[in-house]
This record gives structure tokens, C-alpha cells and sequence, in this order.
């Protein structure tokens, strides 16, 4: 049975630093896509950004370009997402999840989730 389990939420000061982390059980991450969605109360769910199969990031979101990062440890099978400079703008739950080696912007195709880890900034 394939789990994603994310921990790392929390309560930031604007222009602050936060890290999500993302443990995989049942499935190697090695190999497979990384998507950050996130969902901010009374909208709908959108991409942040995915980490590759290769360990390359790919932003859908243009406001968290040079703020987010996403760094793999295959060797602890969990993904890191690393957020600086936050705004209040960037408080949602922030899920993780996976399909594939394939990275894809809609969050309907994804069949793994992470149980999601709510981040709020605020000052």
C-alpha cells in the first residue's frame, strides 16, 4: 500500500522560512515525478510545482519561483519542500503526491496524496 505522509506545517511570519517534507512507504520515489499542490480555503487546488524524476523543478505557480524549492533524499525516500520569503498570499494546505516519472499540472490525475499540511503565514 503506497502512503505519502507530510509533516513541516505551520504558523510563519511574513518573509519567513518553512520546510514540508514528504516520506514515501510502499514505493520507491526514485524514478517517480514529486507534484507540491496546494489549496487555500474557498479555492480550488492548484499545482506549486514538480520535482522531476530527475531531480529537476518545475514551477506551475510563477509567485513562488526563486522562493520554493524541492530537494529528494532517495536514500530516506522523501521529498523536501523548501519555501523562503513567504507571504501571507501562500497560506493553504500544501499536499504532496505522485503517479508517476511524468510530471503533470492537474491534480485530479494523481492517485497517491500526502494526508496534506496546513502552512500559514502570518504576521
Amino acid at each position: 500500500q503506497v502512503q505519502l505522509v507530510e509533516s513541516g506545517g505551520g504558523l510563519v511570519q511574513p518573509g519567513g522560512s518553512l520546510s514540508l517534507s514528504c516520506a514515501a512507504s510502499g514505493l520507491s520515489l526514485d524514478g517517480y515525478a514529486i507534484v507540491w499542490f496546494r489549496q487555500a480555503p474557498g479555492k480550488e487546488r492548484e499545482g506549486v510545482l514538480c520535482n522531476t524524476a530527475t531531480d529537476h523543478n518545475l514551477y506551475y505557480e510563477d509567485s513562488v519561483k526563486g522562493r520554493f524549492t524541492v530537494f529528494r533524499d532517495n536514500a530516506k525516500n522523501t521529498v523536501y519542500l523548501h519555501m523562503n520569503s513567504l507571504k501571507p498570499e501562500d497560506t493553504a494546505v500544501y499536499y504532496c503526491a505522485t503517479k508517476s516519472d511524468i510530471c503533470a499540472n492537474n491534480w485530479r490525475l494523481y492517485p497517491y496524496w500526502g494526508q496534506g499540511t496546513q502552512v500559514t503565514v502570518s504576521s
